[in-house]
Formats: C-alpha cells, structure tokens, sequence
C-alpha cells in the first residue's frame, strides 16, 4: 500500500481503547485495532497456554499474501502478568486489520475468522486523536515517603546477606478530566522517545527501551538495560553525566546481575552467543541506561514468545537470585504489579517477533476511561540510596506523564 507517513494516526475514532494495538519504532513498525481473535491465561502456564493456543489458530489459517517479511501474515499481539500470582490476566490478541511498515514498505493485513470475512477492504486514513483533559496525578499503593521505606528495607536485606539484587517498583494514578485517547499518547510517545518501542495491547500502553527479545530468521537478540541515571537537558554536562555511569561501580553491579540472567536463560536454545563484556550508555530524551546487547544464533524453533517465557523474569525487573527477589518484592511493594514489567509486544505465523518488557508504561482502567495506572521501578543493590532511588523513579514515569499533560 501507498505510504501513509504517520503510522500512530490512522486508528479510527470508534475503535475501543482495549481493541488498538501497537509496536512502533523510529517510524517503523505495526498498528493495528479490532479484534479477531484473543485468548486470556493467567498462573505459571500463561505462556504456554498462549503459545499452544497461537499455534494451533496458525496451523488452520488461510493466508493469502505477497509479501515475505517480519509481521506479515497472520500475527498476534500480547501483554503478559509480571507474576504467576498477578489478578490480572495475560492475552494474546489477533487484531482485524494492521498496517505496518519495514524496509521501506508498506502493508495492510485483514485478519478475519470464516463466519465474519470482511465485504470490502479496510480503509486506512489519518484520524485525529481526541485531546486529553487537565490530569491529575496522586500515589497509588504506596506513598512516596512508604515506597522509600520498602526501599531502604531491601537495601537491608541485601546487606545482610539475603539477596543481591532486588528491582523495587511503584505505581501512580492519574485521572483525566475527559476520557483519555489511548491514540493520543502513542503518537506523542513515538514522536517524543522514536528510539523506545511504542506498544499497546489490550488497555496496557508505554514506551519501553528494553528489548527482551527479537527473533528472526534463526537469529535472537536482547537488549539488557541497567543502571540509569537522569539527564540534566545540558548535552555537555549529561557527557560527563555518562562517564560517571560507565565507571558507577554500583550501577555496573546491577547491570553485571541482569546480562548474566539473560546469557544463562537464552544459552540452552543457542549453538553460538555474543555477550560483551561491557555495557554502552543508551541516551534516551530522560534518561540514560547502561546497555548491552546479547545476541545468539538458535539451535531450534522454539517460538519468540517461548524465548520470552525463558527470559522473563530477568535481573533487569526482577532481582539476584530471582526467587528470593520476587518473595522480596511480593512482600515489600504491597502491589500488584499486573502487566508491568511483563512481556509485551507481537509474533506472527513462523515464531518469530519482538518482545519488549512492558516498562515506562501504564494500563488503562477498563471501567473508567478517564483513569490510567502508571509504574517505574529501579534496581536495588547494596549502595543504593533511597532518595536517589525515589528520584530516579520519578524520571522513569516522565514520559507517561508527559504524554498525558493537557497542551
């Protein structure tokens, strides 16, 4: 199809908020809405309950295209619980039409169950999103001075000998005056953070930096991020600003915690990998992250959502070693954490996708539209200082909160 320059414009105005997805980057990428076809798990086998149900819709499918590339065909969107415990569920969504955009190309796919075949083709023009209301933000399940507490609580436990790493989360509630436009922040997020993954799946929204996993084409890639520190807005101070990143001991602890945990989870279905041995500063428009890219060639097939099943839950949202982490975090975060920090993003026919984690993100409010929960969570290590922490957080929730002022 003729290129139609802004991807996160052309969701029409009467799709509903859980029915849009989306996975774009620097221009590139996939938005799509409707819904053809989902499922929902929840416990320990939400993965494997989606990867099977994912496999037996492809096996039956009928397919007709003439392209051969990434996110075309049949294709599944999917945001996942952070924990097997989580009340929240996990979905995988196959959407009735997307438009997508790779390598200079342009596509639509209409996706469609035999008993509801579409009559004319889809029609893809640009839609204006509704503006957003003065927002109002207040805590959510802890307060500021509380989260600082269970912080400096799980600096605690690391020093005495419980744990090495330990990712603390919290969430904020903002509320709009007027139903908030889900279409609206994802252009303004893929305007403003173009080198983020901009996603949506059923209601859960963000800009994460972290690729969990990318598979193509018998090739697997993982961008590991941790250790962050804020921007000034002053380019030459925010160099020195890196420097002093890349030589933080104890942000190069917490970064050391979680590439290990992504290399030891991916080797089992890799012939070959490459780790290196150190991180690169990723600047983002808020924040810069300590940063490595893991890559490896697979020996099998197993599915990318399978890959995230593995990978997930790394050191870089969870902690060292991981199972006392998350009794850490299910005691001291007095949350639920839902879908953030889970697996989000898409895979198609063949297994192979992205998959981001669901970071710098927010989840709609599915009885309230005017009602969106934020999250931002930062690693903890032994010389981790709560107010530090506290600000770092506040940093990270930057780019929703940003999305959702009122102009």
């Amino acid at each position: 199809m003729p290129d139609p320059i802004d991807l996160s414009l052309l969701v029409p105005d009467d799709v509903a908020p859980q029915d849009i997805v989306c996975w774009l980057r620097g221009g590139e990428g996939l938005i799509g809405w409707g819904r053809a076809a989902s499922i929902t798990t929840s416990g320990a086998d939400r993965f494997d309950a989606a990867t099977q149900w994912w496999q037996d819709v492809t096996a039956s499918a009928v397919v007709r295209t003439d392209l051969d590339l990434p996110g075309t065909g049949p294709i599944a969107f999917g945001t996942f619980a952070f924990s097997r415990r989580s009340g929240q569920t996990s979905t995988l969504v196959v959407p009735e039409v997307v438009v997508g955009r790779r390598e200079g190309r342009c596509w639509i796919t209409q996706i469609a169950t035999a008993d509801r075949l579409p009559g004319t083709p889809a029609r893809v023009e640009r839609h204006e999103p509704r503006t957003t209301g003065e927002t109002a933000f207040e805590s959510g399940s802890l307060s500021r001075d509380e989260w600082a507490d269970a912080v400096a609580e799980s600096v605690q436990r690391i020093q005495h000998g419980d744990l090495d790493k330990v990712v603390m989360a919290r969430d904020v509630v903002a509320r709009s005056a007027t139903p908030i436009d889900p279409r609206r922040l994802l252009h303004r997020l893929s305007q403003t953070y173009s080198n983020t993954w901009t996603f949506a799946v059923d209601g859960m929204l963000g800009a994460t930096p972290e690729m969990l996993l990318r598979r193509e084409k018998g090739l697997v890639t993982s961008r590991v991020l941790a250790g962050t520190i804020r921007r000034s807005g002053d380019d030459e101070h925010d160099l020195g600003l890196a420097a002093g990143l890349a030589r933080s001991s104890k942000d190069l602890e917490e970064h050391e915690y979680a590439v290990r945990s992504v290399a030891e989870a991916l080797r089992p279905h890799c012939k070959s990998m490459n780790v290196p041995e150190s991180p690169f500063v990723l600047h983002l428009p808020n924040v810069m992250h300590l940063a490595t890219d893991v890559t490896g060639v697979l020996r099998n097939g197993t599915p990318s959502l399978a890959l995230a099943a593995a990978l997930h839950p790394s050191a870089a949202v969870c902690g060292t070693p991981t199972g006392m982490a998350a009794e850490v975090i299910h005691e001291l975060e007095r949350m639920d954490r839902g879908r953030y920090a889970g697996p989000v993003g898409w895979l198609d026919a063949d297994g192979d996708g992205e998959w981001g984690i669901a970071l710098r993100s927010g989840m709609l409010d599915p009885e309230d539209p005017c009602r969106i929960r934020l999250f931002a969570g930062c690693g903890i290590v032994a010389g981790s200082i709560p107010e530090a922490e506290l600000a770092e957080s506040d940093a990270k929730l930057l780019p929703m909160r940003s999305a959702l002022a009122d102009d």
